[in-house]
């Protein structure tokens, strides 16, 4: 549904007075904030159309107005500016953001750290989920006569390594057998090929040295699981203690945030969108009800790779915070590709 000029203006003036104020918008405001002429008794008269439809609510017994969900996403898909960065902010994120870029799980970390404290909103951050990820190397370490670390790394920059005690003492020839054989099965192939089925068809061609070499393939194995698996990195919370719109609410989201699988799909609800914008009810979960939630998404090397996003209410200055997000999720997807190429 589309509204007339009119309408628009009067809309588009209410929302970015009450994210400024959080105070109801009446007419008198209206009257000297549109940039065309219109009498008071229009003015309101447009308002309370703007109400029937479903643009705006009045709260309480005021004579104001607020934006509805409904108010909010017309504003965001059809009214909304577009701040940019000024070349100050844009060179501290991103030197911050320098500084972590050989460490992943860092760079995530940092990245929902300097979120949470540009939109004082509670921030997270994914790591790379890609099923298409494939093997970049594998390693193994001996740290004691039968304990060794081995390391896994994917094309998305993701490290995982893990500890393995073996049944036989390690030997020169079981590291380089080891080697040998991730060199030739898994590098370069997809992650989600080392599973189970195809570890236990893989050691009982091993013959006499199966038992010997069994516990490093397990714990390989294990290693590819939990690199498929999304891992949240969430900064800020305590953010969503200041914003009064929560008072009723903030120990049921409380609550939600610390459950990462729920939180995991409300952040990766919609997948295929660069950006999306959950306004209040559209958001998956019930806690998330009466907030709204920008998420972003980064690829690495030219594949999909995981989300940076906010939550915090649905009174946001979207106009500035969505291109924050957007230049946020770019360099961190840079930044992980750059990682991976070197």
């Amino acid at each position: 549904m589309e509204l007339g000029k009119r309408k628009e203006m009067i809309l588009a003036a209410i929302v970015e007075q009450y994210i400024k104020t959080g105070e109801p918008i009446g007419s008198k405001y209206l009257m000297t904030a549109l940039p065309i002429s219109v009498s008071s008794a229009t003015i309101r008269n447009e308002m309370s159309e703007l109400a029937e439809l479903g643009f705006l609510d009045q709260p309480h017994t005021s004579a104001g107005r607020i934006p509805s969900q409904q108010g909010y996403r017309y504003y965001i898909d059809h009214l909304m500016p577009k701040s940019e960065l000024d070349e100050e902010e844009r060179q501290m994120v991103q030197s911050e953001l320098e500084r972590c870029a050989g460490n992943p799980e860092k760079l995530l970390s940092k990245a929902g750290e300097l979120l949470a404290k540009i939109t004082n909103c509670a921030a997270l951050a994914t790591t790379p989920t890609d099923e298409g990820a494939t093997v970049r190397r594998i390693e193994i370490v001996p740290v004691g006569t039968r304990i060794a670390m081995i390391v896994l790394m994917t094309s998305t920059g993701i490290i995982k390594n893990g500890i393995c005690r073996t049944e036989t003492a390690l030997t020169l020839d079981m590291i380089e057998n080891f080697h040998e054989i991730c060199d030739h099965t898994f590098i370069g192939k997809p992650v989600s090929d080392i599973g189970t089925v195809m570890i236990q068809t893989l050691v009982a061609s091993l013959g006499a040295n199966a038992l010997s070499m069994s516990p490093l393939f397990v714990v390989l194995t294990d290693l590819a699981a939990s690199a498929m698996q999304a891992e949240i990195h969430l900064e800020g919370e305590q953010n969503l203690l200041h914003h009064r719109e929560f008072s009723d609410h903030v120990f049921d989201m409380m609550q939600f945030l610390d459950q990462s699988d729920k939180l995991e799909r409300a952040v990766l609800a919609k997948k295929d969108d660069a950006l999306s914008v959950s306004i209040g009810s559209e958001n998956m979960f019930r806690q998330l009800e009466n907030t709204s939630m920008i998420v972003g998404r980064y690829s690495v090397h030219g594949h999909d790779g995981g989300a940076i996003g906010i939550i915090g209410p649905t009174r946001l200055d979207y106009a500035k915070l969505i291109p924050r997000i957007e230049f946020l999720t770019e360099l961190v997807g840079k930044l992980l590709t750059d990682s991976y190429e070197e």
